[in-house]
């Protein structure tokens, strides 16, 4: 009895310590899972704070994304003020007729540009046929003067003439002398070569040329049309020398100088900004508005510019830089902002093509896809500070150095910021 006791006490016993190992591996295992949880939200709370997104050349080319620099440009210290484009009168024009007629051609349309002397049209009149059979004959007529002022002079000298015949056959080749000259010159403005003219080359029809270089603006004939020297064919408008009308108040005057600089953006195309310089300030105020015409020269690039075009323009009254991008190139994202910098950074492990797990066997069919797909551009995200916002552009300090090399993404922010924020989503399943 005493041994099957002690066997008794021996099982219990055992029963005991294993029941205990039990508790403590169990312990154990729940210490580790929960470190793996810990771990596992570490690691989505990375995903969620990437910074760097990939994209390949086909989803940049599709998307539209375009990369420029951070520009300085004066926003801070400056003047805005509306105002229109113009062309000073001396670069415009309108081709005309000097002598009156019917259209026959017209050989122009609106936005054509054009060379002086170039001719714009042709112009039918009977009228330019008797000039020139007129000039013609003229010279037989002072043949036959001449001939008879000599004859006169003979027999004056004889005292056999009339002082009086003398004196009327001299007025009467005067006469026919100065009505040549006349003639000689009408010709010529008709654009004819006066001595080229003989009885077989007489011209009914005369051209309208172009008395200056530039771009038709107007057409005021048609083919058919009856048009005279107060009749203009077309109008034409040398925009090589456009001026900026800027209207500035009162109150701005005394900040306004001669040498300026102007940054102005027109109304059908704000993203795109000119540049023009102040060279007059005028005198009095224009009409009821109270503000004063500020006269400038437009510098630099003039593509898409027109006359008469309304535009707003920035004075820089002080030469206070500050760097700026286009407004398409900020994001917002839970009340902060940013813009996308090119970079060589490579996307963290996991980030990439939305941030899926994989096994790794699909690993390995991942990197060999990859290593056969077209090179990737990585961009990366970098909060920045807005400041003003004028012509399309915003002055930003950004929250960490960026080279001043820098690309950035200029066009095409939101959908990278867009893909960056998928990237760092997780899928349940």
């Amino acid at each position: 009895m005493k041994i099957i006791g002690k066997i008794l006490v021996a099982v219990i016993i055992v029963s005991s310590l294993y029941s205990c190992g039990g508790k403590a591996k169990t312990g154990e295992d729940s210490t580790a899972e929960a470190k793996k949880v810990e771990e596992g939200e570490e690691g989505h709370g990375e995903e969620e704070s990437t910074t760097i997104a990939s994209l390949s050349q086909e989803q940049i080319k599709a998307v539209g994304i375009t990369l420029g620099n951070i520009e300085n440009k004066n926003l801070t210290a400056s003047i805005k003020a509306n105002g229109a484009l113009r062309v000073p009168n001396n670069k415009k024009a309108n081709a005309t007729s000097l002598y009156g007629g019917v259209v026959k051609s017209l050989r122009v349309q609106l936005g054509d540009f054009v060379h002086k002397g170039q001719v714009i049209a042709t112009i039918e009149n009977p009228q330019f046929v008797q000039l020139q059979e007129e000039y013609i004959t003229i010279d037989s007529k002072i043949t036959l003067a001449q001939q008879e002022l000599n004859r006169q002079k003979e027999l004056n000298q004889g005292n056999a003439g009339a002082l009086k015949n003398l004196q009327s056959a001299t007025a009467d080749i005067n006469a026919l002398l100065a009505r040549k000259a006349s003639l000689q010159k009408q010709i010529q403005l008709m654009g004819i070569n006066p001595t080229s003219i003989n009885r077989d080359n007489l011209r009914a029809a005369l051209v309208v040329t172009s008395p200056v270089s530039g771009t038709i603006s107007n057409e005021f004939a048609k083919i058919g049309s009856y048009v005279d020297v107060s009749s203009p064919v077309v109008e034409i408008v040398d925009n090589s020398l456009l001026h900026l009308d800027l209207q500035v108040f009162e109150k701005d005057l005394p900040y306004m100088k001669v040498g300026q600089t102007v940054n102005f953006t027109i109304t059908n195309n704000p993203q795109v900004t000119y540049n023009a310089k102040v060279f007059n300030i005028g005198s009095s105020f224009e009409n009821e508005s109270k503000t004063v015409a500020v006269h400038c020269t437009v510098v630099g690039n003039k593509t898409g510019l027109i006359d008469g075009m309304n535009i707003t323009g920035m004075v820089s009254v002080e030469n206070v830089m500050a760097p700026t991008v286009p407004n398409e190139a900020i994001v917002e994202a839970e009340g902060k902002f940013y813009i996308f910098v090119h970079t060589d950074k490579e996307p963290e492990a996991g980030h990439e093509e939305g941030g899926d797990e994989h096994k790794e066997g699909e690993k390995h069919d991942h990197v060999a896809e990859n290593q056969q797909s077209e090179p990737k551009m990585n961009f990366e995200k970098i909060e920045v500070a807005k400041g003003v916002s004028e012509l399309g552009y915003t002055v930003i300090t950004p929250v960490t150095n960026i080279p001043k090399d820098a690309k950035i993404v200029t066009k095409g922010a939101f959908f990278i910021n867009a893909k960056l924020s998928n990237a760092g989503g997780h899928d349940d399943h």
